[in-house]
């Protein structure tokens, strides 16, 4: 027992310390003064998005890097979605709208989107967004200066998200304490490991040659974390990535109540752990009731310091994050019921039932 209570303190000084590098270092995608003139395709996959599509849209028509087309693929919309995008196609000639003609068999209907959104990309780079995403700021100028200048092929951003009511509070939190206490970000970038992978299709920007060389969502046609799939696939064929955290200038509401945050997460949780449920709980437990193999096994003084590297950990991960210290250290037990609840609903949909999303089974 004792063994083990030094390997959680020495696993909570090791996310104390990613934690402090993705705090430090590089993490958001830089403002800079050198602008490329190419010409981007931003992709949207839209289902029953009638709330968010127009205000995407008009983001985007207001963005200040113009040389932008932008494709909406309407996927069996049962609202106003592809009326709403219509609209807009009239406003602005940049903007063109893709109906689906149906969800082929083994495919996912997100990736469906994607692939066919594709083909339709005259871009040099292309943009994939989903449609609840809010960005500003020049964003799309400054995700094609960051991959030109560092020769990317992909660039992942995990948006600042919106946390609103009490549900969100107790939910949203918990996917950015694993990144950000897991992974170091910077080293996403600057080396070639494919266990360095990470990614949130949110916002995902392919340089086209090497998404089209790949086929890249027809080679995860049925994976439910496509995002972290790409990711993995481009490391592994050499192709350079960059993962980074959102600013203002990228935000996004994901979840309006805790039912449908724990159905959400729990579609990528097990993504976070390599796929390995075992992993996951090994870390939902030592995170949750680390402290009381420390209490039983070490001194008052080791005890004293892991509560103290366990709160400063959670206080770094929340400025990194752009999120409420306050709320994410008094909602620290909720969180933690969370996670243990992503876990368990992902176990239970994989092995008793099917995934169901805006109306579909995607299992």
């Amino acid at each position: 027992m004792v063994y083990i209570a030094y390997i959680i303190l020495v696993f909570t000084v090791i996310q104390l310390l990613v934690a402090l590098a993705n705090l430090c270092f590089e993490t958001n995608l830089p403002k800079t003064d050198y602008v490329p003139d190419v010409l981007v395709s931003v992709l949207i996959p839209a289902r029953n998005e009638e709330e968010n599509i127009g205000t995407l849209l008009d983001d985007l028509i207001n963005q200040e890097y113009r040389n932008i087309e932008v494709v909406v693929f309407n996927d069996q919309s049962e609202d106003r979605t592809a009326e709403i995008v219509t609209e807009y196609t009239i406003r602005d000639k940049r903007i063109s709208l893709l109906n689906s003609g149906g969800l082929p068999e083994g495919w996912l209907g997100k990736n469906f989107a994607c692939h066919s959104l594709s083909g339709k990309a005259h871009g040099k780079y292309m943009l994939f967004l989903d449609a609840d995403v809010r960005i500003g700021n020049n964003l799309i100028g400054r995700a094609a200066a960051f991959a030109m200048k560092h020769e990317l092929g992909l660039i992942s951003i995990f948006p600042k998200q919106i946390i609103i009511n009490p549900g969100e509070r107790i939910t949203v939190p918990v996917m950015n304490y694993i990144l950000i206490s897991l992974l170091p970000l910077v080293l996403v970038r600057k080396l070639k490991y494919s266990s360095l992978s990470a990614a949130n299709g949110q916002f995902m920007f392919f340089d086209k040659e090497s998404y089209r060389t790949l086929g890249a969502h027809e080679m995860v046609k049925d994976d439910k974390a496509e995002d972290i799939s790409i990711a993995r696939i481009y490391r592994e064929n050499g192709i350079k990535t960059a993962c980074l955290l959102g600013d203002n200038s990228i935000t996004c509401r994901m979840y309006t109540s805790f039912s449908d945050a724990v159905e959400g997460f729990s579609k990528n949780v097990i993504a976070f752990f390599g796929n390995s449920f075992v992993l996951a709980v090994l870390f939902w437990f030592a995170t949750t009731f680390g402290f009381l193999f420390i209490a039983f096994s070490l001194s008052s003084a080791l005890l004293f310091s892991y509560i103290i590297i366990y709160l400063v950990t959670r206080i770094i991960i929340s400025a990194a994050s752009r999120q409420s210290i306050f709320y994410n250290l008094l909602f620290i037990v909720p969180l933690q019921v969370s996670l243990g609840m992503f876990i368990y609903t992902a176990f239970i949909n994989k092995n008793f039932k099917k995934f169901r999303w805006k109306g579909r089974n995607i299992d």
